[in-house]
């Protein structure tokens, strides 16, 4: 395992109900004969001993490829922001990156780059391209799990307007990285 500044938790968003993929299961949606979730996950299993896979459907399929699975507190796809909170709350380290699993093109530079953010402030971290913020890459400090559920309590779903309510230091990409595209609708997938 490569040493990191501090052990972190590892979450990998898989819990969406993959509209544009015509509702398929976007984390199992087949890549080079493999699915989704595993080129996401042979990246980054060596930097942690604790991977989350955020699943709502398919938990068994998704079991192999994570130490736990952990799923939203309600049925009906609320977002993103439902699955990092659950990812916050089951995360036995100080810190938890979050990726989308549909992402297959991130590499291990790109992963150590957002956990080299850890910081003694807790202040979460965030990709940036061309000015927009990515929200499913990022690194955060588990201690905003009280600051985030609050919001969700008042009625916010959005994952980046949540984000974007804390000190996030920026990690700024060039808008055509191909590491940072999501595969988020069938085209992407042929080649």
């Amino acid at each position: 395992m490569t040493q990191l500044p501090a052990p972190c938790s590892i979450l990998l968003l898989a819990g969406g109900r993959g509209l544009r993929m015509g509702g398929r299961d976007k984390g199992l949606v087949p890549l080079h004969g493999q699915p989704l979730i595993a080129h996401v996950q042979a990246v980054v299993r060596p930097l942690t001993d604790d991977l989350i896979i955020s699943c709502n459907r398919n938990a068994e399929q998704y079991r192999p490829y994570a130490d736990h699975l952990v799923g939203d507190e309600s049925n009906d796809y609320p977002g993103p922001l439902a699955g990092v909170l659950s990812g916050l709350a089951q995360a036995r380290h100080p810190w938890l990156l979050v990726l989308a699993c549909d992402a297959p093109l991130i590499d291990r530079p790109l992963v150590l780059d957002l956990l080299s953010q850890m910081n003694d402030q807790g202040r979460p971290a965030m990709v940036r391209q061309d000015g927009h913020w990515q929200p499913m890459f990022c690194l955060l400090p588990c201690r905003l799990l009280d600051d985030l559920r609050q919001r969700w309590n008042q009625g916010e779903r959005s994952l980046l307007r949540t984000l974007l309510a804390q000190p996030l230091q920026a990690l700024d990409y060039p808008l055509d990285d191909p590491r940072l595209s999501n595969f988020n609708s069938p085209e992407h997938l042929t080649p």
